[in-house]
């Protein structure tokens, strides 16, 4: 193990968050009643001091082994999480070491859920950083580091090739070095029309800007109480469902159309099933909340249910009413749209349609081949046919998700939470929604709960933000007896 190697390229991430929390120290100075100014200063000169003491006192060295890559991404994130809590942990109010753990992960992994009873509280750039941390867990601190790393590098191509799911690099043929740019340019091209249409729509550049980064990396953070519902606005309501569905597609897929000037790179299967569902799901949420009398008219009704279940299955979860008083089996429906969730190369949590359609393919054709045992049954995805060794690894994560679902959920219960807050919560978390159900719903927090159970949901949003595989690689290196790191 070349620990130089990884040093020196987890410092490239640990940089790129001491500059926006650099950033943030600007905003507090801009505001002289702002008392984060002090925890953000710290925050920075510690976080700045690690991260480039690699590149003064490690030689550089070339080249990077597969282990070595798992190492940097896991790293990476996991010293994110370390110093993003800081500026929490140091300004103090509700923010225990636990709390601000736990809202330090929340944000970088664009889940949203939040400790804070009373967001509004904290002070303006406080309020920025953790914004931010959606911004950089959106596009991923690895893909940060990726965009610095020289075009003819190796190890640019064995990192890409680690975070990057090969759901997102091959369904679009796209090479992994301009997968990389792809992305960046499509994340940063959304944020900047974000921010301009949320301006235009009556928000305040503040507001605007934190709401921007929000949506765009699916996290959920929001500066007001009641979240988009605060500003009581048709048009920012429909600008937050257009940038929550164009976050939740497939990168590539945007940027393809935009160049080819032609919606024909819609014409997929995947973007089929996941706009299907999603107004399917819809469309029985509005007469389930308007039979039940939660909203008077039903244009309200339909158009609460259609939000509801895009912030869930786009995995933002943005909120412009309150679902505490839903029935428990419309939550389970938006939570089952979490699970789903958007497609791969976006920047949503949760198993990806991409990876339900295949399942779905898969049981098609094993029934087929089951009836018909004579025929000949080829399963086709993205115009390819899938042989099983392509078509095993994502139905295996799908059961390694679900196991992590049980174990999560049995190691809460055994907290003292109750059933469905378990279930709920585990699933909320390992799926980067946000939000779950009653009391820990949209308008709700996760402060409350044990700390124990905080910490569990903090390793269920790591898993579920690097989608398993490079955790459990990680943790095989360290308990491999035969090969040490």
């Amino acid at each position: 193990m070349n620990w130089s190697t990884v040093s020196r390229n987890v410092g490239y991430a640990l940089l790129v968050d001491a500059l926006f929390m650099f950033l943030s120290c600007i905003i507090a100075l801009l505001d002289p009643l702002d008392t984060s100014f002090g925890p953000l200063s710290i925050s920075f000169l510690l976080t700045f001091i690690v991260g480039v003491f690699p590149f003064i006192f490690v030689n550089k060295t070339s080249g990077i082994t597969l282990k070595e890559g798992y190492i940097i991404i896991f790293l990476s994130w996991l010293l994110s999480f370390v110093f993003g809590m800081l500026p929490y942990a140091l300004w103090g109010g509700p923010f225990t070491v636990t709390n601000a753990w736990f809202e330090s992960v929340s944000g970088f992994t664009t889940t949203g859920a939040t400790i804070l009873a009373d967001v509004e509280s904290l002070p303006k750039a406080l309020l920025f950083w953790r914004s931010s941390t959606h911004f950089i867990g959106g596009l991923g601190v690895v893909v940060f580091l990726l965009l610095i790393i020289p075009n003819t590098s190796q190890m640019r191509l064995r990192l890409t090739n680690m975070e990057l799911s090969s759901l997102s690099r091959g369904a679009y043929r796209m090479r992994s070095n301009q997968t990389v740019y792809v992305f960046t340019i499509v994340y940063l091209a959304m944020n900047v029309c974000a921010i301009v249409l949320y301006t235009i729509a009556g928000m305040d550049l503040f507001d605007a800007v934190n709401h921007a980064f929000s949506v765009c990396a699916t996290g959920g953070f929001s500066t007001k109480n009641f979240s988009i519902g605060s500003f009581n606005s048709v048009p920012i309501t429909v600008i937050t469902m257009v940038f929550m569905l164009l976050s939740s597609i497939h990168f590539g897929l945007i940027w393809l159309s935009i160049v080819n000037r032609s919606l024909k790179p819609f014409k997929n299967e995947v973007f089929a099933f996941y706009i299907t569902y999603l107004v399917l799901f819809s469309v029985i949420g509005g007469f389930i909340i308007k039979f039940q009398g939660l909203e008077a008219t039903w244009g309200r009704s339909f158009l609460v249910s259609s939000f509801d279940m895009l912030s869930y299955s786009s995995t933002t979860g943005l909120a412009i009413a309150d679902n505490a008083p839903f029935p428990f089996y419309l939550s389970m429906l938006m939570m089952a749209g979490g699970t789903i969730c958007g497609m791969a190369g976006s920047t949503t949590g949760g198993i990806k349609s991409d990876r339900m359609l295949l399942l779905f393919k898969t049981l098609r054709a094993h029934m087929r081949r089951t009836l018909y045992p004579n025929s000949v049954t080829e399963l086709k995805f993205h115009g390819k046919n899938m042989t099983m060794e392509g078509i095993f690894p994502h139905i295996h994560y799908i059961v390694i998700y679900g196991l992590i679902l049980l174990l999560s959920m049995g190691l809460t219960l055994s907290a003292g939470l109750d059933t469905r807050t378990a279930f709920t919560a585990t699933m909320s978390s390992i799926s980067n929604v946000g939000p779950a159900v009653g009391d820990l719903g949209m308008f709700g927090n996760f402060g409350l709960l044990p700390n124990f159970a905080k910490i569990v949901y903090t390793l269920d949003m790591f898993m579920g933000r690097v989608e398993i595989y490079p955790v459990l690689a990680v943790l095989y290196l360290v308990f491999d007896r035969e090969r040490k790191l």
